[in-house]
């Protein structure tokens, strides 16, 4: 996060301006749809449910007994709101010769309750599940972080919880597997990743409908779920804007944040997007290069498909199969991206680099020279 600077400033900005329209929404304004993206392709047997959820979601809202109990919850539970820390040692190493260069911020979704962002959704998103009369959640993790914050929603809520995970990511994600049980969680492995485990995660959900509700974490799937975790993610931006202010009297001139599938990029964007002058950078996963075929980074190397419910930009061979992502990161390794990004990237309203796995290790290093990760992600 780059604070903003005189206009003077941009003459030595190393990254061109990307000149972004005003509105990001289709022109017909069809809930779920951002230009050809989103959309609910999803069998007759979920149209109802997701109606349910549709209808539930766009109710509460606007309740403000809801809007207080999980203000409360954020506050109190989740420790809202987070810092945003100047990084002085990092500003620093990026100052010219002459002491010039962007002062950088941190926002610190880390020291949320159980160690990440996911769990502004998570909170929001049980207490729908008991709105809605559920008596279970079901989910799928990649790093972990949204099953430990699921399972941590959960335990506060009463609800039985049972979290699907890749065994590889499973693997080397054993701390989190551990904090999920703790919590009260079951864990269910399935052979493979965060792809294979979210399929597997739907189709225990389809097979309660009536008791059950599938907590999604991410950006990703058919309306209204891409939606809800945009609108419960965007505490992020709004925390983020309100505290530029009141530290340094204006907006940033850029939010960065990486791309997986897209929970936490766009709950920082989202307050951005119709602020023209903020330029909106995602970051995905090289892996070990965009030719090596080893990487993640579906928005830059990616084609427009269905996958999970929705229409998306997606990794996918010629004949539309779905091809196996790579990121050192676990959680990024996932072939597709949310339909609003994929409108973002459409409308060149936000521009979208890569880093590969060595890159992404040595900036690791940079923000925290106290340990030794190159090191640790060699084992």
């Amino acid at each position: 996060m780059i604070p903003q600077t005189p206009p003077a400033s941009a003459l030595n900005n190393p990254l061109p301006m990307v000149k972004s329209p005003a509105k990001t929404v289709d022109k017909n304004n069809i809930p779920g749809k951002f230009g050809i993206f989103g959309g609910k392709y999803v069998p007759e047997t979920l149209i109802s449910c997701l109606a349910e959820l549709e209808a539930v979601f766009s109710f509460v809202l606007h309740d403000f007994e809801f809007q207080e109990e999980l203000t409360t919850a954020l506050r109190e539970y989740v420790g809202r709101e987070t810092p945003l820390y100047y990084a002085g040692r990092l500003t620093d190493r990026y100052k010219n010769s002459k002491g010039q260069g962007p002062e950088i911020y941190l926002k610190r979704e880390d020291l949320n309750h159980g160690g990440a962002h996911k769990i502004n959704n998570a909170i929001a998103q049980a207490m729908i599940a008991k709105r809605m009369g559920r008596k279970s959640v079901v989910t799928a993790t990649g790093a972990g972080q949204h099953g430990v914050a699921t399972a941590a929603a959960c335990a506060k809520l009463s609800l039985d919880c049972t979290i699907f995970m890749g065994v590889t990511d499973m693997e080397k994600q054993e701390s989190n597997v551990l904090l999920m049980k703790l919590l009260g969680a079951q864990v269910e492995p399935v052979e493979g990743t965060f792809k294979d485990a979210s399929s597997q995660a739907i189709r225990a959900w389809v097979e309660e409908l009536e008791t059950s509700y599938y907590l999604t974490g991410t950006a990703v799937g058919p309306h209204p779920c891409p939606s809800m975790v945009r609108e419960f993610q965007s505490v992020i931006g709004k925390e983020t804007r309100k505290q530029a202010m009141e530290k340094w009297g204006g907006k940033p001139d850029i939010v960065v944040a990486c791309i997986g599938t897209g929970s936490n990029a766009l709950g920082l964007f989202h307050e951005f997007i119709k602020d023209e002058n903020v330029r909106l950078i995602g970051v995905e996963a090289a892996g070990f290069g965009l030719h090596s075929g080893k990487h993640a980074a579906t928005l830059t190397r990616g084609d427009v498909g269905v996958f999970h419910g929705a229409m998306s930009y997606l990794l996918q061979d010629e004949e539309g199969q779905i091809l196996v992502p790579h990121s050192i990161a676990v959680g990024l390794d996932y072939p597709g991206v949310g339909p609003e990004l994929s409108f973002l990237k459409e409308t060149g309203r936000a521009e979208f680099h890569t880093t590969t796995d060595k890159e992404a290790v040595d900036g690791l290093q940079h923000i925290d020279g106290s340990a030794n990760w190159k090191a640790y992600f060699q084992r």
